[in-house]
């Protein structure tokens, strides 16, 4: 097929695509929640009770209130340290510190985060992060869109509550079924 032709082709196909995603928006809107809805400090969207990774994860947005668009955690950190070093191959991610002190890694920069700070990791871009303060951390985690986020921390809170050793060989293959990759161990605190 000769250049012509393929732009040609392509143009004519755009109105086509356009609609496609017209209609795929239409649906999710029409399965989005149409009221609001409060959840309490220390809450949780769901009324469970999931405690991963060294603290208490409350959903405070859930997937089914947004059609897929996003879900929102508020994390209470009760030990130092994070999840291995990852990416997500579909969501981007926020971090955004409400009490204690966390660092950041996005590509190749690593951030020192304090109460009123905030890091974004982009999707396929290699990321982690670790509490380094003592005593309680407070950060909430978004994740846009929204995945299978909320069954992947399900699943991790059938791990236990601490911070598994290991985790990266551990849990490879739970990361890799909810759309990331483990590419190393976890920062160092």
């Amino acid at each position: 097929m000769n250049r012509r032709h393929f732009l040609a082709m392509s143009l004519a196909s755009a109105p086509f695509a356009l609609k496609a995603r017209a209609a795929d928006l239409a649906a999710a809107a029409a399965n989005r929640s149409t009221k609001g809805f409060r959840v309490g400090a220390n809450e949780d969207r769901r009324q469970e009770e999931l405690l991963i990774m060294g603290g208490r994860f409350d959903l405070k947005v859930s997937a089914k209130d947004t059609a897929g668009e996003l879900c929102l955690y508020d994390t209470f950190r009760l030990s130092k340290g994070g999840p291995a070093l990852h990416l997500h191959h579909f969501q981007d991610e926020w971090f955004y510190v409400i009490r204690g002190e966390f660092i950041v890694r996005v590509g190749d920069e690593t951030v020192r985060l304090q109460p009123g700070d905030s890091a974004f990791a982009p999707r396929k871009i290699p990321h982690a992060f670790a509490m380094v303060s003592e005593g309680e951390g407070q950060m909430l985690v978004l994740f846009q869109p929204a995945g299978s986020m909320e069954d992947f921390f399900q699943q991790m809170a059938k791990f236990g509550p601490a911070i598994p050793k290991s985790q990266d060989v551990l849990m490879k293959e739970l990361w890799e079924k909810h759309g990331m990759e483990v590419l190393g161990p976890p920062l160092e605190v």
